[in-house]
């Protein structure tokens, strides 16, 4: 019998940062082609270039509303790496302090504002419709509870917005990261209003967020069989434990590295390069972020998304909460991680193996939020009051840096060439660029694309199905000029 075969467009893809359209063919229920499509062009890059060095910092934490921070902390550790200088303790605590607060923000802002409405039925007002009428298995009485927690995370993400304001100035983008560490005077009043706050977020954590998503996980449980992806995972590491100039060297709270194959491997930046078949630009492919150009063609043939490929020694790997957590548990970098992992993993009667999964990566941020949320206390209580808090740093006439670290939706690296004392080149390599990257050079699929193949789409007219396994990803399509592709679609949706 000869396949019945659908097309359907998502087109825009909502409750995610950004624009994002897929378009997925369906053979007989199954999802056999995946096309994610950023629509959205940036420029970043152009508008960097002739600037002062110093402007990267605040001009590249407009990639996005969401997460600044790590791209302010990226921007000054590429500057750093060019300079020559590292920050003294006391400016890496207070940026990891910053990043944390973001960080806990963001995977709040993931789970109940943008993911959760996917599992649960709220009322029939809005912003809870229009709504998919997809199959939402949650008792009422559990319903209500959720969306009384809808609001009250708003209340939570102000607080961790304020936690983060305590350091930087303002959220968001903030003012006081600077090249060699931060500008800000740490006071006491700093310390006691920052432990203040984080105790209403751990407890938010420990009795609302962990509990909502464990019972999601429980009615769910299908998800953690559904959503793999290409199971190959990167990590730059999160929080700077020491000085140490060579990022690859340097102690990071959870590592920098690589799972292949269930096997922890090492990170060679050098490895990492860009493809553009499959993305609307003229650029050269296969190059790395330091050679790596941004020429733009909205007319090339056969692109279909503004992201570009981004490969590691060609291979294809997922960036995320769900690779900071693997790796960490692979290598065995935090006993509390390990066991509070293995903790829900037995809970949900299932092999570290079902982490590779729509609600694997649910389960992974949440605890990733916990682990964060709890060692943000013992950074608070180190910062010396009296202590330096920047190095000093001269504008090299000619010079390259690199930085590395982790926004909450996965490996962010910020490339700067420093030619004449101003910006002659800059890339940023984001984690959805990792993430919703398009098919690259050898045709094969981004990590999200891989997720979404074999889905089983009962109901073309209903897909939701792909937007659970998108939304797992927390795609964030960040950041200005708006340029769209006109073309014909059989079927568009528009998923809310």
């Amino acid at each position: 019998m000869e396949a019945k075969k659908t097309t359907i467009t998502i087109d825009p893809m909502t409750r995610i940062e950004g624009h994002l359209k897929i378009e997925a063919v369906v053979e007989n229920t199954r999802v056999t082609e995946v096309r994610a499509a950023g629509t959205l062009y940036r420029g970043f890059e152009q508008i960097l270039v002739g600037r002062n060095p110093l402007d990267a910092i605040q001009i590249s934490q407009r990639f996005c509303g969401v997460c600044p921070t790590p791209h302010s902390i990226a921007s000054s550790q590429a500057l750093e790496n060019a300079f020559g200088i590292m920050p003294p303790p006391n400016g890496r605590l207070i940026r990891n302090i910053m990043q944390g607060a973001n960080g806990i923000q963001s995977h709040i802002l993931h789970f109940y504002h943008l993911a959760a409405l996917d599992y649960f039925r709220g009322p029939d007002a809005p912003p809870f419709i229009p709504r998919y009428e997809a199959d939402y298995r949650l008792p009422s009485g559990f319903r209500e509870t959720l969306t009384n927690h809808y609001i009250l995370a708003y209340q939570m993400r102000l607080k961790a917005h304020e936690l983060c304001a305590i350091w930087s100035g303002k959220m968001p983008h903030m003012a006081s990261i600077v090249p060699g560490g931060v500008s800000i005077r740490p006071r006491i009043d700093n310390i006691t209003t920052s432990l203040w706050r984080l105790k209403e977020l751990r407890d938010f954590i420990d009795t609302v967020y962990i509990p909502d998503v464990v019972t999601i996980g429980e009615v769910y449980r299908d998800y953690f069989h559904l959503g793999a992806g290409c199971r190959q995972l990167l990590s730059y590491g999160l929080f700077d434990m020491d000085g140490e100039p060579d990022v690859t060297k340097r102690k990071r709270f959870l590592p920098m590295g690589r799972v292949v194959e269930d096997k922890v491997a090492s990170v060679d930046p050098s490895m990492i390069t860009e493809d553009v078949r499959s993305s609307w630009y003229d650029s050269p492919s296969r190059r790395q972020p330091t050679r790596g150009g941004t020429v733009p063609n909205p007319a090339k043939p056969g692109a279909y998304s503004w992201l570009k490929s981004p490969r590691y020694d060609g291979g294809v790997y997922e960036v995320g909460p769900l690779a900071r957590i693997i790796l960490a548990y692979r290598s065995n970098a935090n006993p509390k991680l390990n066991a509070l992992l293995d903790k829900y993993l037995e809970h949900f009667q299932v092999g570290p193996e079902a982490m590779y999964s729509v609600m694997g990566r649910h389960l992974a941020r949440v605890l990733e939020c916990k682990l964060v949320a709890d060692e943000l206390e013992g950074m608070i209580m180190q910062v010396k009051l009296e202590a330096p808090v920047c190095a000093d740093h001269k504008i090299p006439d000619s010079a390259q840096g690199m930085g590395l670290w982790e926004a909450a939706r996965g490996a962010l690296g910020h490339w700067i060439d420093i030619k004449g004392g101003k910006i002659a080149g800059y890339q940023a390599v984001v984690p959805t660029t990792w993430n919703a990257s398009p098919h690259d050079d050898q045709n094969n699929p981004g990590p999200m694309e891989q997720a979404m193949l074999g889905a089983v789409v009962e109901d073309a007219e209903n897909p939701f199905v792909i937007a659970r396994i998108a939304r797992s990803f927390d795609p964030c399509i960040a950041c200005a000029v708006h340029i769209l592709k006109a073309g014909k679609s059989v079927k568009q949706f528009r998923v809310l």
